[in-house]
C-alpha cells in the first residue's frame, strides 16, 4: 500500500470519548470510526487487521474438526419463543417487525437457530458428532457502550455449536475446543487464561473464560504463575491429537475472576507462586447438555433405535473485540505493538526523500521484494511525521531509507517491540523480516 493513494485518517490529538488506550488507539491510528453510539465502521487497516485475526481462528476452528456455515443476522422470533428464552434475554436484544408484523430480531447469538437448522437434517446417532460454527456480526443493545469495540453494540463474533450423542462425547468436545481457543490466542502472541465462569442467559453448568492480561482489564484475576509459563504452541504443536494432556495441565492449576475467588484455594498455593492481575474476557465456552435441543424438539435414533435428544455446548470468541485486546496488551506511549500474526502489515517503508534518484530506487526494490504485503509511505512529509505514525500505527518493521544509506544499499532495519536499529543490505533485510511473517 502506498501511503500517497491510502485512505488513512490518522488523528493527532485524542477524541474526547476514548477511555482506554485501545480506544484511543485505533482512532487515532485510523482503524475505526464511530457512527453512532456503540457501532465503528471498520476501515482499510482495521479491516486488514480484523480478517487476521478472524483468519486465526478459522483455521484453529478447522483443525478442531467443526465446519463453517453462515447464518444470517436476523432471526425470527419464533425460534427465541421455542426455546423459553424471548422474553428472558432483556433489553439487550434488538426486536423489529419485519413489513408482514411478524416479530423478528437482530441475533445476539445463535443457539437457537443453530438447533433448528440440525434438527431438520440429524435423524440418526451416525449423524453425531458435529461442531458447526461461524463468523459474524452480533447486536446486543448495551445500556452504555464503551471503550470502543470493547464493548461496543454491534460486534463480530466466532460461535460454534457441537451436537454428541451423549454427555461423555459432549465434554471431550467441549475439551477439543478448550484446545482450540488456548492455541487460538497464543498464535496472536497472547496468554490467555481459561477460568470457570457463570454461564448466565446461555445455560448449562460447565463454562470456562479465556481471559488476557492488560492493566485496563475489567476484571481482577487470580491465577498460578504456572500458566503463564506455559508454552501451548510448544506443548501441543499440531493440535489434533488427545487434548487431555494440555486441558489437563490448565484446569488443575487455580485460575480465577474475581466473582468465582475462593480465597481458600488460593491460600493453599505458595506465595511465590500467586499472581494477581486484571484481565480482559476474549473468549467463553459453554457445555449445557440438553438445554436447547430438548426445548427445540431435537431427536435423533440412537444405536437401539431409541429416541435420543442430543448434548450440546457452545463456543464464542469475540473477533472485533480481540482487536482492542491485543493492543490492550501491546502498546507503549507511541502507539500500538503488534504481534507479527496480525499486524496490518509487517512492514512501513520510510522513503526520507522522496524524488531522490536512490532512495526511490531502493524504497520501490525493497517494496517489490515484499511482493506489496508492506506500507510505502513516500508522502512528501517530514521524517519526523513519517516516523510518529509507524509507531502510532505500529507494524512489527520499519526500514528506513535516506539518501546517505541508499547510495550504498543500505536499510536501516527498525523492529517497533524492541526499538532495536540495525542497518542491512536489501537482500538481509528481507531475509529477517520474512523469519518473523
Amino acid at each position: 500500500m502506498r501511503l500517497s493513494r491510502a485512505f488513512l485518517p490518522t488523528l493527532k490529538e485524542t477524541p474526547a470519548e476514548a477511555q482506554i488506550a485501545s480506544h484511543r488507539l485505533m482512532l487515532r491510528a485510523g482503524l475505526i470510526r464511530q457512527t453512532s453510539a456503540g457501532i465503528y465502521a471498520w476501515l482499510p487497516l482495521g479491516q486488514r487487521v480484523l480478517r487476521k485475526v478472524a483468519e486465526i481462528v478459522r483455521q484453529e476452528q478447522d483443525r478442531a474438526g467443526a465446519q463453517e456455515i453462515l447464518m444470517p443476522t436476523i432471526q425470527s422470533a419464533d425460534l427465541w419463543k421455542e426455546s423459553g428464552r424471548y422474553d428472558d434475554y432483556g433489553k439487550e436484544m434488538l426486536r423489529i417487525r419485519d413489513r408482514g408484523d411478524r416479530e423478528m430480531l437482530y441475533g445476539p447469538t445463535n443457539e437457537e437457530m443453530v438447533t433448528d437448522i440440525f434438527k431438520s437434517y440429524a435423524k440418526s446417532y451416525r449423524d453425531l458428532p458435529r461442531n458447526l460454527y461461524h463468523i459474524q456480526w452480533k447486536f446486543r443493545d448495551e445500556i452504555r457502550p464503551r471503550f470502543g469495540v470493547m464493548r461496543g453494540r454491534e460486534f463480530l463474533m466466532k460461535d460454534a455449536y457441537s451436537f454428541d450423542l451423549d454427555a461423555a462425547s459432549a465434554r471431550e468436545s467441549y475439551r477439543r475446543m478448550f484446545r482450540a481457543y488456548l492455541r487460538t490466542f497464543a498464535r496472536m502472541g497472547l496468554k490467555a487464561i481459561p477460568m470457570q465462569a457463570d454461564t448466565g442467559p446461555i445455560g448449562g453448568d460447565l463454562s470456562h473464560e479465556f481471559i488476557i492480561l492488560a492493566e485496563t482489564g475489567e476484571s481482577v484475576v487470580y491465577l498460578h504463575k504456572d500458566l503463564l509459563e506455559f508454552d501451548v504452541l510448544s506443548a501441543d504443536p499440531d493440535g489434533t491429537g488427545d487434548p487431555s494432556p494440555v486441558v489437563d495441565f490448565w484446569t488443575s492449576r487455580y485460575a480465577a475472576t474475581d466473582e468465582k475467588h475462593d480465597e481458600a484455594a488460593w491460600d493453599a498455593i505458595p506465595a511465590d507462586s500467586q499472581v494477581t492481575a486484571r484481565g480482559i474476557e476474549v473468549g467463553h465456552i459453554f457445555y449445557f447438555g440438553t438445554k436447547y435441543s430438548g426445548a427445540m424438539g431435537l431427536r435423533v435414533s440412537g444405536p437401539d433405535g431409541t429416541p435420543v435428544t442430543p448434548e450440546m455446548g457452545s463456543y464464542g470468541i469475540g473477533v472485533s473485540r480481540l482487536v482492542a485486546a491485543i493492543i490492550e496488551a501491546g502498546h507503549d506511549d507511541d502507539g500500538i505493538i503488534w504481534p507479527d500474526a496480525v499486524a496490518p502489515y509487517p512492514l512501513a517503508i520510510l522513503n526520507l526523500k522522496p524524488g531522490d534518484a536512490g532512495t526511490d530506487n531502493l524504497a520501490e526494490r525493497l517494496y517489490a521484494g515484499m511482493g506489496g504485503d508492506a506500507v510505502l509511505d513516500d508522502r512528501p512529509e517530514r521524517a519526523g511525521a513519517k516516523f510518529a505514525d509507524a509507531d502510532l500505527i505500529g507494524y512489527p518493521w520499519q526500514a528506513i531509507i535516506g539518501p546517505r544509506g541508499a547510495a550504498n544499499g543500505i536499510v536501516e532495519l527498525k523492529r517497533r517491540a524492541t526499538g532495536e536499529r540495525v542497518e542491512l543490505s536489501l537482500d538481509d533485510a528481507l531475509a529477517r523480516i520474512r523469519a518473523t511473517t
